[in-house]
């Protein structure tokens, strides 16, 4: 599809990435959001609906939250997971065949690649939408969309916010599309903590700090008192083209009920977009501000319910 600014018309368009996205259309989202999750009922919002989930990589959550979406507005999903072992694919066809394919069948297509910029190379190929559930280290939008209304619906706004992300903010698509998202609105400080080897690129990084401030940090002593939120997220392991380099940094910045008792506040939320392999302790599971298994999980489906209405469904 060749325009994808959003500018308030979700319909019909792809959902590439998160600059995609005024204020505006961020607020629309919420507000819809907010309806479905407080008990609105929107059960036939799709009804006749079909929605294609090609997964070139591994998923639970993100995968497991859009089927559950598009079931609970009355839609219907084709599940193709691991396509390069069980379909087409691991004959040799292309990216771009297999969506013309699968768009014959579905009014939209959810795709998960391991390659940054499969999901643009997927839209310039389809005349249906398709909504980028991951590409390589590039973006994760309904990921980000989804942590923005968690910040957003705990804090009450998405500016003058002091935020800690934590982990691989080289790989981390996740972040990449937090970071870029809470760049649409101003006085946002950004504390990057991560091994020297996991920071952004030097280019990425400069081109951020433009609308946002960054301040990257090694150490946990650096962490600010009383942030608004904290951010950690997992060493991809799968990232690494030696293990020995991985496990010199997998654990080095792990969340333990100490570290959050001396450096969040009181109204500090701690979020992950999961999975967790070792970085935040049980521990601190029951801890009130711990939300990223229970509000963040939940809120995904909120959201991604939300966007496909805007995206498929009638108003």
């Amino acid at each position: 599809m060749a325009n994808n600014n959003i500018d308030g018309k979700f319909k019909d368009k792809d959902v590439l990435s998160l600059t995609q996205f005024s204020i505006q259309d961020l607020q629309q989202l919420f507000r819809l959001t907010k309806k479905i999750k407080y008990s609105h009922d929107f059960s036939s919002s799709l009804r006749g609906k079909l929605v294609t989930l090609l997964f070139y990589e591994p998923s639970s959550r993100t995968f497991g939250s859009f089927a559950a979406a598009v079931k609970r507005l009355g839609g219907n999903t084709i599940d193709i997971l691991d396509p390069k072992s069980f379909s087409s694919v691991s004959k040799g066809e292309t990216l771009e065949d297999t969506i013309k394919v699968f768009e014959s069948y579905s009014d939209a297509i959810v795709i998960r690649h391991p390659e940054i910029g499969a999901a643009q190379k997927a839209a310039s190929a389809a005349e249906i939408p398709i909504i980028n559930a991951g590409d390589g280290i590039g973006e994760h939008p309904t990921q980000a969309l989804l942590d923005l209304f968690t910040i957003y619906e705990n804090c009450g706004k998405l500016d003058n916010l002091t935020g800690v992300i934590a982990g691989d903010i080289l790989n981390g698509r996740t972040v990449h599309s937090l970071i870029k998202g809470l760049t649409k609105f101003k006085k946002n400080t950004l504390f990057l903590l991560s091994p020297k080897s996991l920071r952004l690129t030097r280019g990425e990084y400069e081109k951020l700090l433009r609308n946002i401030d960054l301040i990257e940090i090694d150490a946990e002593k650096d962490l600010p008192k009383n942030a608004d939120f904290w951010y950690w997220t997992r060493v991809q392991k799968e990232r690494f083209q030696s293990i020995d380099n991985y496990n010199k940094v997998k654990h080095q910045f792990v969340v333990t009920k100490k570290l959050i008792d001396t450096y969040a506040g009181k109204k500090t939320i701690l979020m992950h977009p999961l999975p967790r392999v070792g970085e935040i302790l049980e521990e601190v599971d029951d801890d009130p501000r711990a939300l990223y298994l229970k509000t963040q999980v939940k809120n995904g489906m909120f959201v991604r319910m939300a966007l496909l209405i805007l995206v498929l469904g009638k108003k």
